[in-house]
């Protein structure tokens, strides 16, 4: 039984990778018209010229979501960072850096509790 769970494991895993591979292929795609297999594939000079233009669809595309566009789409924006991911941590750089995300200030309790009467 134990073994089933194992199988049913990596089966699962396997089957989310496949989903986000092909997630990220079709919005690669459809944004630049590039293959992303190309991409990972492609030498150091060429990769930083598709970083720097899949840096400006992301650009773009959250310009569309922080204006209300009606053409954006989040699912779009999240697969374009993903693949901007793979592409600089197959670059040689820094996982962490790749993924680094901006700092959050917490946020502002806008309900002041009343101030206590002695």
């Amino acid at each position: 039984m134990v073994l089933f769970a194992g199988e049913i494991d990596t089966f699962l895993a396997a089957r989310k990778a496949a989903s986000d591979e092909a997630r990220q292929n079709a919005a690669f795609f459809l944004m630049s018209g590039l293959d992303l297999q190309e991409a990972l594939c492609s030498g150091p000079e060429e990769r930083r010229k598709i970083l720097l233009r899949l840096e400006r669809m992301i650009e773009r595309e959250r310009l569309k979501g922080s204006s209300r566009h009606w053409s954006y789409d989040l699912n779009r924006h999240i697969a374009l960072k993903q693949v901007a991911d793979r592409l600089r941590s197959d670059d040689g750089r820094d996982k962490e850096a790749a993924t680094r995300r901006r700092q959050v200030r917490p946020r502002r309790n806008r309900f002041k509790e009343p101030a206590a009467r002695n």
